[in-house]
């Protein structure tokens, strides 16, 4: 019997219907069902009718007994999952009651269909490459959770003045970017934050990363796609002692002394995807392309 687990961040208006769908199927089925522990105290503060999925268990840890787990949100709810997962190899699918959703790719007219396939064994793998981080000095932050689905960004913090990151290539010297801050992005991540700052879109399967300027004073400066195997270090400077840097959606606050090395982290991620889908598809319906007139 498949044990699955259970994952999101909200229990609102968009994503209401979208849940109780899914645990109905799922009580339904009979499967072994575990919930992230905070996420099933949000589902049952905002509905007291829910008490029928009392039955179900709850997770504060993952570990490899899992088969699946099922986020239930946006790509920034796909985000928080994988920190969950880490280098378990658990397959993950996204339910998207959030907004565009290049990674939760499953509508909410569709649960009922796609998890069917997917406990039929209908659906494929899509391995996803992660950056890792460190610092020196260290940050206790960084640490716990050193990896990276989306991508990796310096910026500026407390100040409207630009900050400057000097950046290195398997220890050569390339430039020093004159920007609000610079990303960092694995292939996911391209139709992230880096497609926002005018960075390509890399197809998940291509063996890059991207380097992309935020704002950059020195117009010449463009983005930079590179080999995964490519150790970058960064240096931050500016007029403020400190600097934001963000992995995903987690932000820590590191001086301006701090050497940081991002490297392509040693497990990857595994994204399900049903038979019927495809990362083309996908650009197609998110960024609109077959809607051209004179196609």
């Amino acid at each position: 019997m498949m044990k699955i687990a259970i994952y999101g961040q909200y229990y609102q208006n968009t994503s209401q219907a979208s849940i109780k769908t899914l645990l109905d199927f799922l009580v339904q089925k009979k499967l072994k069902v575990f919930i992230e522990s905070e996420f099933f105290d949000i589902i049952q503060d905002e509905d007291k009718n829910i008490r029928k999925y009392d039955t179900f268990n709850t997770f504060k840890k993952l570990d490899n007994t899992y088969d699946l787990l099922i986020s239930i949100g946006g790509d920034g709810t796909i985000l928080r999952a994988i920190t969950f997962v880490r280098d378990l190899g658990i397959p993950i699918v996204g339910i998207n009651t959030g907004r565009l959703g290049f990674l939760a790719t499953i509508q909410t007219n569709q649960i009922e269909t796609a998890i069917s396939s997917i406990l039929d064994k209908q659906y494929k793998i899509s391995e996803r490459t992660l950056l890792s981080i460190e610092t020196n000095p260290k940050n206790m932050d960084l640490v716990r959770t050193n990896f990276a689905l989306n991508e990796i960004a310096v910026s500026r913090k407390n100040t409207t003045s630009m900050i400057t990151v000097d950046t290195h290539l398997n220890g050569e010297y390339l430039t020093s970017y004159w920007a609000d801050g610079l990303i960092v992005s694995t292939p996911t991540g391209s139709t992230g934050y880096s497609l926002s700052c005018a960075g390509p879109v890399i197809s998940p399967d291509a063996n890059n990363f991207v380097l992309t300027p935020i704002a950059p004073h020195n117009l010449s400066a463009r983005p930079l796609v590179i080999p995964d195997d490519t150790e970058i270090q960064l240096k931050v400077g500016g007029r403020e002692d400190d600097y934001l840097i963000s992995l995903d959606s987690r932000i820590a606050t590191l001086p301006n002394s701090t050497i940081v090395t991002i490297k392509k982290a040693p497990f990857k991620i595994n994204m399900v995807e049903l038979l019927n889908e495809s990362f083309i598809d996908t650009l197609r319906k998110k960024l609109l392309w077959g809607e051209d007139k004179r196609n």
